[in-house]
């Protein structure tokens, strides 16, 4: 797990708390909309490419950004979910 994985999972443990087993299952089932997903995959071909401008490489950092932190969210709600009740 990166440093900042594990940064990410301390913030986000007290918020795992007070999740209730159906809003577990949502964020664990969470994705990105259609038109997000396709903005997504745009900007990750043209940074493969090397041809991303200041703003798009601002906007992808961002995006990247969040999608760590949602990763993080989902598998500490995945964990929840494996739980005995």
């Amino acid at each position: 797990m990166s440093t900042t994985a594990i940064h990410l999972d301390r913030l986000l443990e007290p918020l795992t708390g007070c999740l209730t087993a159906d809003v577990a299952a949502k964020v664990a089932d969470l994705r990105a909309d259609a038109a997000m997903q396709e903005r997504i995959d745009y900007l990750a071909d043209r940074a493969n490419e090397g041809g991303l401008t200041d703003p798009e490489r601002e906007e992808y950092a961002g995006y990247l950004h969040a999608i760590d932190v949602i990763a993080v969210f989902q598998a500490k709600a995945r964990s929840l979910l494996r739980r005995p009740s």
